[in-house]
């Protein structure tokens, strides 16, 4: 495994500089490259949280094939499907590494069952973001305490909502780098990516299911529905988010999604 750099000092003041920097270079690198440059460009721990989608799982090959010093965390909610589970073993038997996981805390599940049931998420959005919130916030939180960079799978084309996601910028909430390697890649551009290197994935996606969280709160999607439609799909909200990713406009910084969709059209 290679070391951490010490190249660049990591804090408040020059977090703009390498969110720019990094933003800067990433659209003429392949997915190596980028993940490669992230942990150059980045003194301190390094944090990549998986929940074992298709984009999850090409960062996570990237991450593991180029023996880089990247902490790969995954958030068990205890909801997940068998096939996520499975997938979970299969990746750590393919690249012979582990995959940390981090857990609910215990107390906090038991009262929140305990006042809303098990399946109490349904009653509204805000008893579902509760449920979110203990289950997938709060073990963020630990995954990402002490951490200079976090490294999602986020892409542009996922949601309207993250169309104006940048490559690089300042977490408001954790106060550090957020990075989105994958951010301009179509789910096409994915799925060949995992097929070319024979990575494994969830056998859910050949089933319908765009995007995969927690076993109660997704169902596969029809056809012509957008990605994230089988997220909490009894909800008649637009915004199909958890609450693990901020999308304030103040904390952005390095070039748009939609700026950079705009240039490859222009091109």
């Amino acid at each position: 495994m290679q070391s951490q750099p010490a190249s660049v000092s990591l804090d408040t003041r020059g977090l703009d500089d390498i969110a720019a920097r990094l933003s800067a270079g990433f659209a003429a690198l392949d997915l190596f490259d980028r993940i490669a440059e992230i942990r150059t460009r980045t003194a301190g721990p390094v944090v990549f949280t998986t929940s074992f989608g298709l984009e999850d799982q090409a960062v996570t090959h990237a991450i593991f094939n180029g023996q880089l010093a990247i902490d790969v965390v995954t958030l068990d909610t205890g909801r997940l499907f068998p096939e996520t589970y499975q997938l979970w073993a299969e990746t750590e038997q393919r690249y012979s590494r582990r995959i940390r996981a981090l857990s609910p805390e215990r107390r906090s599940i038991e009262a929140w069952v305990a006042q809303h049931g098990i399946d109490g998420f349904r009653s509204s959005v805000e008893a579902r973001r509760g449920c979110c919130s203990v289950r997938k916030i709060e073990p963020l939180r630990r995954a990402l305490a002490g951490a200079s960079a976090w490294i999602t799978g986020l892409r542009a084309e996922q949601s309207a909502d993250r169309a104006a996601t940048p490559y690089a910028s300042i977490d408001p909430m954790h106060q550090l780098l957020k990075l989105n390697p994958l951010l301009d890649w179509t789910r096409e551009r994915v799925l060949g990516f995992v097929r070319q290197h024979g990575i494994p994935y969830n056998r859910l996606h050949d089933r319908g299911f765009l995007s995969i969280g927690c076993a109660p709160c997704t169902r596969a999607v029809a056809p012509g529905e957008p990605e994230r439609a089988g997220r909490w799909w009894w909800e008649q909200n637009e915004e199909k988010e958890c609450g693990l990713h901020s999308h304030s406009a103040g904390h952005a910084r390095g070039s748009s999604a939609l700026s950079l969709v705009a240039a490859r059209n222009e091109g």
